[in-house]
């Protein structure tokens, strides 16, 4: 890693200096208000943000948890020793974890001099991703899909030995440096980072290990196929018919598996595009609102602000900056 970039992250920060100063654990104020550990990304995200990185705390043991965002952790040097799902995994400098929203982690104390970085990554921000993957069937696409629909699925974690893998290096190098220095463009350059990253996974299959359970994912893939490219008019009729299913089974099938209604997930994927469109194009707000499928602005205005805690302008103004 570059050696400016390692500086940086190497810097003790104010949690790790109360740490020495003699606080026996982590704060849990600062991850979660949650008694149950569920590592909160609103905590670690500004508003608006769909990733962000930031340096693993040391000198200090993690208690089991698990996180509402998908974790992916990349080990600049040293090592760190994780138990993921009750298997212990040792992160050595230049392997990577990635960890769905599922995975129950625990984290051995780290040292000085062993530096790791956390990615928060929202499911959302991987769309591009699992778009890039195509429709073959692997562990890595089984990993984005279960990310994508926050359930179980065959693949939960993943942990790539790939130290010697120079292209793997340097995109997990230029998303670090490009998110951890606010590089200008950067959400669409770190999502086809990302999914570049994941296609250059695909030839080290060899170098992975991996756990889970087994998950039925054609219904899943089919639905977020079909809202992905079908948010602006889509409907559950329409997808049904493709799908060869009865309307109503597909309806509660759809809440089972995923967690939520196909309302909720197209207005989610609405509102990712009018959020993307906002930071990425100068196009003026009502056309916005119109290219991703709405009619009423008073709605859009008010289901944008829940979401992102702000007016459409602000938004724009604050990814502008």
């Amino acid at each position: 890693m570059h050696e400016e970039l390692l500086k940086a992250l190497s810097v003790i920060t104010e949690e790790e200096q109360k740490i020495l100063g003699g606080r026996k654990e982590i704060d849990q104020r600062l991850y979660t208000e949650k008694k149950d550990m569920v590592i909160d990304s609103k905590k670690l995200l500004q508003k608006g943000k769909l990733i962000q990185v930031r340096p693993h705390t040391r000198f200090v043991h993690f208690p089991k948890h698990t996180h509402n965002y998908i974790e992916v952790i990349y080990m600049c040097q040293g090592s760190t020793t994780h138990i993921i799902n009750g298997r212990k995994v040792v992160l050595e400098e230049g392997d990577l974890l990635f960890l769905n929203q599922n995975a129950v982690q625990e984290i051995f104390p780290a040292g000085k001099d062993d530096i790791a970085v956390n990615f928060i990554v929202l499911p959302e921000f991987l769309d591009t991703a699992f778009a890039m993957m195509g429709a073959e069937e692997n562990q890595l696409r089984e990993f984005l899909l279960g990310a994508l629909s926050g359930r179980d699925g065959e693949t939960p974690w993943m942990y790539f030995h790939v130290s010697d893998i120079l292209p793997v290096q340097n995109l997990v190098e230029n998303l670090v440096w490009t998110i951890f220095y606010d590089s200008s463009n950067k959400r669409s350059s770190t999502q086809i980072t990302m999914g570049l990253l994941f296609l250059q996974l695909l030839d080290y299959m060899d170098k992975m290990e991996t756990g889970g359970s087994k998950y039925d994912t054609e219904i899943t893939v089919a639905v977020l196929n079909y809202v992905n490219e079908h948010y602006r008019n889509g409907t559950l009729s329409e997808l049904a018919a493709q799908t060869g299913n009865d309307v109503y089974w597909l309806s509660r099938e759809i809440r089972r598996r995923m967690g939520k209604t196909y309302k909720e997930l197209l207005r989610e994927k609405r509102m990712q595009q009018a959020a993307y469109l906002l930071a990425a194009s100068r196009l003026p707000v009502t056309d916005i609102i119109e290219s991703v499928g709405y009619d009423n602005t008073s709605y859009f205005y008010r289901k944008f602000r829940e979401k992102y805690g702000m007016s459409p302008k602000e938004y724009r103004m604050a990814m502008c900056k």
